[in-house]
């Protein structure tokens, strides 16, 4: 099973909202089970765009951090096709485009969740779930992933 993290995520862990929710994001990181996680490229621009404006970073140092995060998962290209359903998913649903995508690339990459604080929880298209990892009650799939035995 494959998921997707969301921008959020990504942010979090890189402490823009503060050390306990940066230790709260990197342990449900290091809990994931090897080889699920995936990027949708989108995030990873978003990303860059959140450290330079809201944590301050300077942009030679939210790079740094964006290119950690790429090489450390594999990503999700935003392809034709991606942004094609992406704009389906806007009209049909009220997202935004970027959400959109991040939502359409997920399909796309055959994710079963998507990892997402800004999202509704519980909405699903196209086969992906869309489920916070910070709530108290994490969705079954999530918590099944995370008792899972380190490899």
């Amino acid at each position: 099973m494959k998921i997707a993290l969301d921008t959020n995520v990504l942010a979090n862990a890189e402490g823009t909202n503060g050390a306990a929710m940066r230790d709260k994001a990197l342990e449900l990181i290091q809990r994931l089970p090897v080889g699920v996680v995936v990027l949708p490229v989108q995030t990873l621009g978003e990303l860059f765009n959140v450290l330079v404006r809201k944590a301050k970073r300077r942009p030679v140092r939210a790079r740094a951090a964006m290119l950690s995060w790429r090489d450390a998962y594999p990503t999700i290209e935003t392809s034709p096709t991606v942004m094609i359903n992406a704009t389906d998913l806007a009209c049909d649903h009220g997202l935004t485009i970027w959400d959109s995508v991040v939502l359409a690339a997920s399909a796309e990459a055959e994710c079963r969740l998507l990892l997402s604080e800004d999202l509704q929880e519980g909405f699903t298209w196209r086969g992906v779930t869309v489920t916070n990892p910070f709530a108290p009650t994490l969705h079954p799939l999530l918590a099944a992933l995370l008792l899972a035995p380190a490899e």
